[in-house]
């Protein structure tokens, strides 16, 4: 059994690769919810559809969010009502967030509702939202503090990040199926995702953290820093404003409590003997995921470890 703690993008193009080399039945997912949003009415859940979409082998492989081949009539539409339309939704996603937000109304909770999803569209693998209770990231700006997606589609992530706060996070319990994959697993992978707003989140849900130093479960992680950069998004900007130097060392610190290895890319090979001092192992290889080849070998360094 593998258990994996994934955000959006990055993590789904790992576990692309991942899908490759186990069965899916052997992997359990758990997803940040810390970005859900709430629009036209709506429940969208971002990093759980970018991962869904993706392993069904229907998302927008070029945006990296969304269904390939989508059209855009109904936010087209709702512009002329005059309403704010910065998050792109496409029609058949949308679909989707009716789907979803219709059955929570009706009393199912997300992880009931991400499971039926996941069948519909045929997969095997167990997508697990991180709670199935409220739990918002907001991000402190010198305009206020704003909703996750505010500050990274709306503002472009430009507002200096000056904080980091986690709604409902004293309060969120893991969603059914959460912890027990973590106790059951024989290999936890940290998907290279933000480490603050994704991996971040899903440890500050009660419980997960230390169900992840207990188990004993290899505990592996991905830098998503290459060469003092994230390949994607806006972590080099969350990590200044938290006052962390941006560097796969870095990333490597705020796991060292519970990380047996850590995969680090070539381009920062430099950094492995500072991070072996935190008592980790370190392997080096190519990070950067540009094609199914390079996914599928990075899985399979992680499986080796």
């Amino acid at each position: 059994m593998i258990t994996a703690l994934a955000g959006g993008v990055g993590a789904a193009r790992f576990l692309t690769g991942l899908a490759k080399l186990v069965n899916g039945k052997d992997l359990s997912i758990v997803v940040n919810t810390g970005d859900d949003i709430e629009l036209f009415g709506l429940h969208v859940s971002p990093d759980v559809d970018i991962v869904t979409y993706t392993l069904a082998g229907i998302v927008d492989e070029k945006k990296g969010w969304g269904i390939k081949g989508d059209t855009f009539h109904c936010l087209e539409a709702l512009r002329k009502f005059s309403r704010e339309t910065w998050f792109n939704l496409g029609d058949r996603d949308l679909a989707t967030h009716i789907f979803r937000t219709a059955l929570l109304k009706n009393g199912f909770k997300l992880s009931e509702v991400t499971a039926q999803v996941s069948r519909t569209l045929g997969l095997d693998v167990a997508i697990l939202p991180m709670t199935d209770d409220k739990f918002e990231t907001r991000i402190t700006t010198e305009i206020g503090s704003v909703h996750f997606q505010e500050y990274l589609v709306k503002r472009e992530a430009k507002d200096k990040v000056l904080g980091v706060k986690f709604l409902g996070a004293e309060s969120a319990n893991p969603a059914a199926g959460v912890v027990e994959s973590i106790n059951e697993a024989q290999l936890v992978v940290i998907c290279p995702s933000n480490p603050v707003v994704s991996i971040g989140t899903i440890l500050a849900v009660k419980g997960v953290r230390d169900a992840i130093k207990c188990t004993d479960a290899k505990k592996v992680a991905i830098s998503p820093i290459i060469a003092g950069a994230p390949a994607k998004g806006p972590a080099d900007k969350l990590m200044r404003g938290l006052g962390l130097e941006v560097s796969a060392y870095s990333v490597a610190k705020l796991y060292s409590d519970f990380l047996d290895t850590f995969i680090l890319d070539v381009a920062d090979s430099a950094e492995k003997d500072k991070i072996e001092k935190l008592g980790i192992e370190v392997k080096v290889t190519n990070t950067l995921m540009k094609s199914l080849e390079d996914k599928i070998d990075l899985a399979r360094t992680v499986l080796e470890s």
